[in-house]
């Protein structure tokens, strides 16, 4: 089975997401078919801004860690760490010839705007033809902005749709229904379970930085343990990116 046909809606692939060769390692003991990268676990290892392109080397050298582990891997590139198709298309060929089954490519940008929507079609373009499962992430309901439906429509020609922050069941089955390509969520505390986003229609489920900031909680809630202190909430994604270094 190769990491395509793990798409299928109503009984969709549960992604979970490493940050390091260990969680990567751990993961994949459990027997997980596949596991992602999380950008933001991947920019909190090595002390840079998550989200802001200032990961590549990192994020390519990670993927060259696991790719071993006996599972197959797809590797968040945030918008693939540039504007120019030429240079997304040597990233993707090089994380390919790595081994690496599929990428993530996202249309948000650092400063809360999504990229041109013809520009981001021909980083997909680019992406595409190197034999890795593109991904195409669209931020309009992370960064609540813009036409989801446009937005996965214009992205049709990816292999596979990612809408992070769609989390209402009406929401989820109506985008489902809209594309022919296997819709990716992003796995919510307290929202649908897993038995409801493959009831929408769902193919993939991601856990994001889910699973590093639950990490960082069960760290925290150790020490302070010691000192006979409360467990903390697990931290947020906005309060995990605010300890990193800003972007320039």
């Amino acid at each position: 089975m190769n990491f395509r046909d793990l798409h299928r809606p109503g009984n969709p692939l549960l992604l979970p997401n490493a940050w390091d060769y260990g969680s990567a390692a751990v993961l994949a003991a459990q027997g997980f078919p596949a596991i992602g990268t999380t950008s933001l676990g991947v920019a909190s290892v090595y002390g840079k801004p998550d989200a802001a392109g200032a990961t590549r080397a990192e994020t390519i050298e990670l993927a060259e860690l696991i790719k071993d582990l006996g599972v197959m891997v797809t590797v968040d590139v945030e918008g693939g760490f540039s504007d120019d198709p030429a240079e997304v298309s040597d990233l993707v060929a090089s994380l390919a010839a790595l081994g690496v089954a599929g990428v993530n490519l996202e249309d948000g940008r650092p400063d809360g705007t999504l990229r041109p929507i013809g520009l981001h079609q021909r980083i997909i373009e680019a992406a595409m033809g190197h034999g890795v499962f593109v991904n195409a992430r669209t931020d309009t309901c992370w960064l609540r902005t813009g036409d989801t439906r446009e937005r996965v429509r214009a992205y049709g020609h990816a292999d596979g749709i990612f809408v992070p922050g769609l989390t209402g069941l009406g929401a989820i089955a109506e985008v489902a229904a809209s594309t022919p390509r296997p819709l990716n969520v992003l796995y919510q505390p307290g929202g649908p379970t897993l038995a409801q986003l493959a009831e929408a229609g769902v193919a993939r489920v991601s856990t994001g930085s889910l699973l590093y900031r639950a990490a960082i909680q069960g760290a925290l809630a150790t020490v302070l343990g010691i000192r006979g202190e409360p467990v903390p909430p697990m931290p947020t994604y906005a309060e995990m990116t605010a300890f990193l270094p800003q972007p320039r």
